[in-house]
């Protein structure tokens, strides 16, 4: 367990108040979901929250940080006769304006935001340069020093697996995406991401060791100290997992994304990766793979983000945790604005990832009032990450409108979805 952090003394505030990337996270952060203790997702501000909230006054306008994009396949304007003439995408009503697409912030309060208005059905994975970011790499880690993976625990034979060993077994491990479980819309959404992965099965390295307690657990953690207290976060990651469960969603030891090695940022020189989880999970600079008791307590990082994967309240023991999958999800990520037979038309361009069969489909409506209708247009993907999916939309009047979805059938996990959790909200002034 690691202590609670300390925040800055008034000096310390002072000097932080004028780093514009401190400002900025402040501004990203102060809508994130607080630590809810149960099932529901609880949006009312806690401690924490109000801190950031109260580290958060003033505003971004002013700075210039926010410059909407047009996604680069649609800058040039589109004469196609079928499709009729681009005039431009809408910006999303109510929600932040952090910079999207490059790193701020430094350490645990290190972020990067990826702008899903950006994706395209042509360009669906996240190059590395873009990919969302949570925490940035530790001042104090030595990279160019040899790295080893200790196994240690109940285990009858300790050992040191040296990096070089594993970058011998890496192999490509297919295109995943990830989720940050406080991905929220004061960040636009944009702690999400997909990419190629090359890694190691992590069911490989487990099978060379073998506990010597029955029903152990697995706890994996990473290099996790810091130079500099942190604002919005614990120091200490690691995660307690049963076997079957990273046997189940397929988990792997990442070496690199998209044909590259990591970077510092996204954990170099390894990282846990379990597909389908949130990325709280995905421990970055793993050092350390343990063998615990079943009746292990949980880490840091579990009570932590208790909230945010939908925990029943802070349980006691590792055990009780519900695994942190990612539920069926989707949302609209961009509006765009044509002119097709001299009328005015709307296409919702939107995503869909989580725990989503192929046969699920997806209901849209535009405001409280009005009727739930089929989405038109889903292109499928036989990737673990994201598909597209496209509506025509005619507003019947002018005015702001929040875009709601819902499965058409609620047999699956779906409790974000389901709650309005991404909802997503456009002022229309031509119809």
């Amino acid at each position: 367990m690691c202590p609670r952090p300390r925040f800055a003394q008034p000096n310390q505030q002072r000097r932080l108040e004028k780093a514009p990337s401190i400002v900025m996270l402040r501004q990203a952060l102060s809508g994130s979901v607080g630590e809810a203790r149960s099932t529901r997702i609880d949006m009312r501000p806690t401690r924490r929250d109000l801190l950031r909230q109260a580290f958060a006054s003033g505003s971004l306008w002013g700075f210039g940080f926010f410059n909407a994009r047009t996604p680069a396949a649609l800058d040039q304007t589109s004469q196609d006769p079928r499709s009729g003439t681009f005039l431009g995408a809408l910006p999303f009503s109510e929600e932040g304006h952090p910079p999207m697409g490059r790193a701020i912030g430094s350490e645990l309060d290190g972020r990067r935001f990826t702008d899903l208005s950006a994706l395209t059905e042509e360009h669906p994975i996240t190059p590395p340069d873009e990919f969302f970011i949570r925490t940035r790499v530790s001042r104090l880690l030595d990279t160019s020093a040899p790295w080893t993976i200790q196994i240690s625990g109940a285990v009858n034979e300790p050992a040191a697996i040296p990096m070089e060993s594993l970058m011998r077994k890496a192999r490509p491990m297919g295109i995943h995406l990830m989720e940050c479980s406080g991905n929220t819309r004061a960040a636009r959404f944009g702690m999400l991401s997909t990419a190629e992965w090359d890694g190691v099965p992590l069911q490989e390295i487990l099978g060379m060791f073998k506990p010597r307690i029955s029903g152990a657990r697995v706890h994996i953690a990473g290099f996790d100290q810091y130079q500099e207290d942190s604002e919005t976060s614990i120091a200490g990651a690691g995660w307690i997992f049963s076997p079957d469960q990273l046997h189940s969603a397929g988990a792997f030891l990442a070496t690199g994304m998209n044909g590259r090695p990591l970077t510092p940022d996204h954990g170099s020189p390894v990282r846990l990766v379990v597909p389908g989880w949130y990325g709280c999970v995905s421990i970055k600079w793993v050092n350390q793979i343990g063998f615990v008791p079943e009746d292990a307590p949980p880490t840091s990082q579990m009570e932590e983000y208790a909230g945010r994967t939908m925990q029943a309240g802070s349980p006691a023991l590792a055990r009780d945790y519900r695994p942190a999958t990612v539920g069926a999800a989707a949302m609209p990520i961009r509006i765009e604005k044509w002119r097709i037979g001299g009328k005015i038309r709307y296409r919702v361009i939107g995503i869909r990832w989580g725990n989503f069969p192929r046969e699920q489909g997806l209901d849209i409506r535009f405001n409280p009032d009005e009727s739930f209708v089929p989405v038109e247009n889903h292109q499928l993907s036989a990737m673990d990450s994201w598909s597209f999916w496209r509506h025509e939309w005619v507003p019947a009047r002018p005015g702001r409108f929040t875009v709601r979805l819902r499965l058409n059938q609620t047999a699956i996990d779906a409790e974000r979805l389901n709650s309005g959790y991404y909802d997503r909200s456009v002022d229309i002034s031509e119809i």
